[in-house]
């Protein structure tokens, strides 16, 4: 039976990047890469501390284009060539970014709407789903994967029912705890970033992600990684308790609740 591996690089304004690798036995059979905010010799190190390599992933997948994001993808693509998935409407802007321009559309892939992409064929197919938020388009990943069902959504300024409907059927959810609402109130941001952030489409706060657990909570959900932590306007502390209190009204709760590190990597994770 095929083994889901998870990995966090970073996950935050500094840079998100995350591993998803399918083993069976002995032998990894397959990954990828969610998101290219980290550069290739820094994951080169992560994935070599746990016995992996870059040819254990064979496709990264784009949620959007903002800097934390992609700020190594072009790298990426110049120097290890995988195909990138994204968006038609994600590729265009990549296109005519200064990082991704000259070398990501060689890599272009694209991402169909409402259907299910093969990604690599008989082991990751995925589908994307649009969330609200201030870059040119910003999608969530429903991902399936042998036996499991894994949702992404990061980045995002509140959550959609469809949104919602994916992460419900899914055994992992990998779901952004972005800001304290006292924290950021009290802290140094100008007004005009405040009002961003919480917009509607800028950033979830700790109480938005509780909401949405209420709604999204099974019994076949199994693993729940609160993601994209601000740093000045959060703490793990604080995410990791509003979501366990959340947890505590559901009548199912998965195995594993963890705030995800936002400059270190997390452990390589079997879900």
């Amino acid at each position: 039976m095929a083994e889901i591996r998870f990995q966090s690089f970073s996950s935050g304004s500094c840079g998100n990047c995350y591993f998803l690798g399918i083993r069976e036995g002995d032998e990894m059979k397959g990954g990828i890469l969610i998101d290219a905010g980290v550069s290739m010799r820094r994951v080169k190190r992560c994935l070599q501390s746990e016995g992996l390599g870059f040819d254990d992933f064979q496709a990264i997948l784009i949620t959007h284009d903002h800097l934390d994001h992609i700020r190594s993808l072009g790298s990426y693509a110049k120097h290890l060539p995988r195909p990138i998935w994204a968006s038609e409407t994600l590729h265009k802007a990549l296109s005519h970014h200064f990082i991704t321009a000259e070398y990501v559309p060689a890599c272009r892939r694209i991402l169909l709407k409402d259907e299910w992409n093969e990604v690599l064929p008989g082991l990751v197919s995925v589908r994307y789903f649009v969330v609200p938020h201030d870059a040119t388009e910003t999608v969530g990943f429903a991902i399936r994967l042998p036996g499991h069902n894994y949702v992404h959504i990061t980045d995002c300024g509140r959550m959609t029912d469809e949104a919602l409907d994916f992460c419900s059927k899914a055994d992992t959810v990998v779901l952004e705890s972005n800001y304290d609402p006292a924290m950021l109130a009290c802290g140094p941001y100008p007004p005009d970033l405040q009002r961003r952030i919480r917009s509607g489409s800028g950033h979830m706060s700790n109480d938005e992600c509780a909401e949405a657990i209420l709604k999204i909570a099974h019994k076949g959900l199994r693993n729940l990684f609160l993601c994209h932590l601000s740093e000045n306007n959060n703490t793990p502390e604080l995410a990791y308790e509003s979501a366990r209190a959340a947890l505590k009204q559901c009548e199912y709760k998965p195995v594993r609740l963890e705030a995800l590190p936002r400059q270190t990597p997390s452990q390589l994770i079997t879900l």
